[in-house]
């Protein structure tokens, strides 16, 4: 005979995604998924184009928190 399953009560976590869209500052937005806040545009951007040379297959995009807009990061033509 088949022995019943009894079900275990524990508990587990809602999300396991990454952390939400910053309020402020810059955030790096990889392939859908909030990765790294950054203070500056310029350390963002900088991450990002790093980013996107080793790993051009990827989507890249730097998330703006006070005009909540992002921009996608392509690799630089040669």
């Amino acid at each position: 005979m088949r022995q019943q399953r009894t079900q275990m009560s524990t508990s587990a976590p809602i999300s396991k995604a990454g952390f939400g869209l910053p309020t402020k500052g810059f955030a790096l937005i990889v392939d859908g998924q909030t990765k790294w806040d950054f203070d500056t545009r310029d350390h963002a951007l900088k991450s990002a184009r790093e980013l996107k040379a080793r790993f051009p297959n990827l989507q890249v995009k730097v998330f703006n928190a006070e005009d909540r807009l992002s921009e996608t990061i392509d690799l630089a033509v040669a």
